[in-house]
């Protein structure tokens, strides 16, 4: 059984509708045929080489990633450069690729629900919203307060492993209990996340000056994740809406390859690696 790449990408548009994305955002189908028959879906963080070499040895005729190739567009694709090679070899093994990028971080069921469900946050709503069910990030409450240290440990057996792990910014025998969150890089959002009364605002990507600065104003306190960890969490929840969507019609899997760009983390005054 097979699915036309066209359905698919139709499904997809309903789960992550383009118009929740920034007016700033390259969101959608960026190479194949709508005619093509698909029969297996890789999903993935971004669409590297490394994801690209998984789905031809898995045989995967549609890559799903949440990060576009081109998010600031080019006038060039020669098989010279690293994005112009990944386009050469979609096309030559006839893999399609689509994204939802920020219309998946806003979306009901996108990547902040799945962040905020995976942390352990009840009766969440957008942190700054569109609509009741969508917009950017999402806050919730934990059934109890605990500690920072606690929550923060948590939070850290949430995400999927990878190096360089999580940073914690605030007093950690502090109590918390409502908790705002926005996958990837969110420190757009510090004063929105302050606004509406976290105790603690995880996000990832977090710079020096605007977390040290927020910081000395009290809270919310900070979880810094890495991008790929923070983002991860939706492509089982995408997996999940493709196979109930087209039952019998299609293999979707999900890629657990860690592709953000570190690759060992190594505490100052270390001898030994």
């Amino acid at each position: 059984m097979s699915v036309k790449l066209s359905r698919i990408v139709e499904r997809l548009e309903e789960l992550y509708p383009p118009r929740l994305a920034e007016e700033w955002d390259r969101v959608g189908l960026i190479t194949g045929h709508p005619d093509s028959e698909i029969d297996k879906v890789l999903v993935a963080v971004d669409p590297v080489a490394k994801v690209l070499d998984q789905a031809i040895a898995v045989g995967a005729q549609l890559i799903v990633t949440h990060h576009p190739l081109y998010l600031r567009g080019t006038s060039f694709v020669a098989a010279t450069d690293p994005k112009g090679s990944l386009i050469h070899r979609l096309i030559e093994n006839g893999i399609a690729l689509f994204n939802a990028h920020t219309n998946a971080d806003s979306a009901e069921g996108g990547v902040a629900d799945c962040l905020a469900a995976a942390v352990g946050l009840e009766n969440t709503r957008p942190l700054i919203p569109l609509s009741e069910h969508t917009g950017s990030g999402r806050i919730g409450d934990l059934p109890a307060a605990l500690p920072l240290k606690t929550f923060a440990q948590q939070v850290a057996q949430a995400l999927p492993a990878c190096p360089a792990g999580i940073l914690v910014g605030g007093d950690l025998e502090a109590k918390v209990k409502t908790i705002a969150v926005s996958g990837g890089s969110g420190d757009s959002f510090l004063a929105d996340a302050r606004r509406a009364g976290a105790d603690v605002y995880i996000c990832a990507d977090l710079r020096h000056h605007p977390a040290s600065e927020h910081l000395e104003a009290g809270k919310p306190y900070l979880i810094c994740a890495t991008h790929w960890a923070s983002e991860w969490l939706w492509t089982p929840q995408c997996a999940r809406e493709l196979t109930q969507s087209f039952a019998g019609e299609l293999t979707v899997e999900v890629s657990e390859i860690c592709t953000d760009p570190w690759v060992q983390r190594i505490a100052p005054g270390t001898k030994d690696i």
